[in-house]
């Protein structure tokens, strides 16, 4: 007998933010800003103020230039990402700059080893759908214009990588790096603050996390505590400390999606249909690298309860925890250590080795 859940939001112990039982201690104020359209935090214990700032400013500026370059459309400048989309359509080539360079053979990677679940040549199926926008659709694309487009379906294995060129046959190719372009940042900014000097921080993108060091910036300090809830019921469903170099992702049917007919349509798309992946709620992956926990939360979310254990072992992700359509939790032995649950769910979770 399993549980019977719905949706999971991750609370973090930070001033300011709905708490899980953290005590009085606190980490330090963190400092808040728009990016990837959501709330990013950056808690920097243990720093001056005059350091702590000047690194906040970096880092902010960080965000928004990677907010604007990785943008799959919109750029103000005609360059980045959407200049790459717009070369792509023309003639099936492009030559991106460096930094977009690295961002499209890292999603390659993730690509081959989800077996082609987590998939970023779907650009133009967001766009179909309307979830490349600030605002929600109100309604899905016709049938007709899905089927369409499953028709020789672009696929990234369409596109050629080599000596700073990408090239493709299927001009149908656009490039939408959402599945895990906060986890990639996630991933940068803790590469630039370890570079700096940085020992102790979290790094808050919207609920997906990346820490370093520990919740108290010092050398006895204890482990990021963080909370996930439980769903629609309120409450907390488990929590989890993260140790110096973990991440924590999540990806779930609402952060993004809108109702018609009391059917919920979601921005986590299933390649293979053109639809929104309909057997999962949530996944919640712990990993050493954030950009791969978010592909891995992705390609699992959309791999649903028949196939997520086989593309979790493909990803190397140990610890993962999957709710599907039922409410029904599954995970990994690894991740199951890792949780405090508050809902003596003993007898109702699946366990994977």
């Amino acid at each position: 007998m399993l549980n019977r859940l719905g949706r999971c939001l991750l609370a973090v112990c930070l001033p300011g933010l709905l708490l899980t039982g953290c005590g009085n201690e606190r980490s330090g104020e963190p400092v808040r800003f728009y990016a990837f359209g959501t709330i990013i935090e950056i808690t920097l214990p243990g720093l001056d103020k005059d350091r702590k700032t000047a690194l906040e400013k970096q880092l902010i500026a960080q965000f928004q230039h990677w907010q604007q370059h990785w943008h799959p459309w919109n750029n103000a400048d005609g360059d980045g990402l959407a200049g790459v989309n717009r070369s792509l359509a023309a003639d099936g080539r492009a030559t991106p700059d460096d930094e977009l360079q690295q961002l499209i053979e890292n999603a390659a990677t993730y690509y081959k080893s989800s077996g082609g679940l987590f998939d970023p040549a779907i650009g133009g199926l967001v766009k179909q759908w309307g979830f490349n926008g600030d605002s929600m659709p109100s309604s899905p694309p016709p049938a007709d214009m899905l089927d369409a487009w499953l028709k020789d379906r672009p696929r990234y294995g369409d596109l050629h990588i080599h000596d700073g060129r990408i090239t493709t046959d299927n001009t149908r190719v656009q490039l939408d790096f959402g599945g895990f372009a906060k986890g990639y940042a996630l991933e940068q900014a803790a590469a630039f603050l370890l570079e700096q000097g940085v020992d102790h921080a979290l790094i808050n993108t919207g609920g997906d996390l990346r820490v370093l060091g520990n919740a108290a910036g010092s050398a006895d300090g204890r482990a990021w505590h963080i909370g996930i809830r439980h769903p629609r019921a309120g409450g907390v469903l488990a929590r989890a400390n993260l140790e110096d170099g973990e991440a924590l992702v999540t990806s779930g049917d609402y952060e993004r999606y809108f109702k018609v007919d009391n059917e919920r349509y979601h921005h986590i798309l299933d390649p293979r249909t053109a639809r929104p992946a309909s057997d999962t709620i949530a996944v919640s992956v712990i990993a050493t690298d954030a950009a791969r926990a978010d592909a891995a939360a992705t390609a699992l979310f959309v791999a649903g309860p028949g196939q997520w254990r086989e593309t979790a072992q493909a990803m190397q992700i140990d610890c993962a925890m999957l709710i599907d359509a039922r409410g029904d939790i599954h995970m990994t032995g690894c991740m199951q250590q890792r949780l405090d649950f508050s809902i003596e769910p003993a007898q109702g979770i699946e366990t994977t080795p």
